[in-house]
């Protein structure tokens, strides 16, 4: 039976190392794998093709999701041409909530697991979209960890801004990932004044 599958974290924790080490196995045993990655923050938004990276190096090509690409739809055309044995998703917390379902029934109905990995909450500790569906609705849910300053478990994503206080109001979304720090909740909390 094929799964979708929710791999979530802080940031920092090695998502995108883990997702690309996964996908590299299933090439070893000889199998195809599809890799997307959200465009939210591209250059070009509209690029078909998008690219994931770890931050210890680790990089390969992706199909880009936008809120308008039905994943479904576009994972099921791509089977006619192509074996896809697993699909892996990078920065699922993008996802819309639709395109969370879109990847069940690609679980479900073309019997393809689906590997998700993305952050669970943003930098003001609430959920994003795309996790909140994933959280609702995954099959198998699995935590990469990471570790605040303490030694600590880290939970949370702290924004800052360019002199490197904390960020606590704006959009959901930042772009630099360089912006952000991994903090356990205590951490955290203090840095906001909470």
């Amino acid at each position: 039976m094929s799964k979708l599958y929710f791999t979530y974290s802080a940031m920092n924790a090695g998502k995108s190392a883990i997702l690309l080490q996964a996908a590299h196995n299933y090439r070893e045993c000889g199998m195809e794998v599809m890799l997307w990655t959200s465009v939210h923050h591209a250059e070009d938004p509209t690029a078909p093709a998008g690219e994931i990276e770890s931050r210890i190096g680790l990089r390969a090509g992706a199909h880009a999701f936008r809120d308008d690409v039905d994943l479904f739809k576009a994972i099921r055309d791509h089977r006619t041409a192509h074996t896809v044995d697993a699909v892996f998703v990078d920065e699922a917390q993008f996802l819309t909530p639709d395109q969370v379902w879109q990847l069940a029934r690609v679980g479900d109905d073309l019997g393809i697991p689906v590997l998700c990995y993305g952050l669970r909450t943003d930098f003001q500790g609430a959920l994003f979209p795309g996790s909140a569906a994933l959280l609702a609705i995954t099959d198998d849910l699995r935590e990469a960890r990471t570790i605040c300053h303490c030694g600590k478990k880290a939970t949370m994503n702290l924004r800052r801004d360019k002199a490197g206080a904390a960020v606590t109001s704006g959009a959901q979304v930042g772009v630099e990932k360089s912006d952000y720090k991994s903090l356990c909740r205590k951490h955290w909390r203090e840095a906001l004044g909470r």
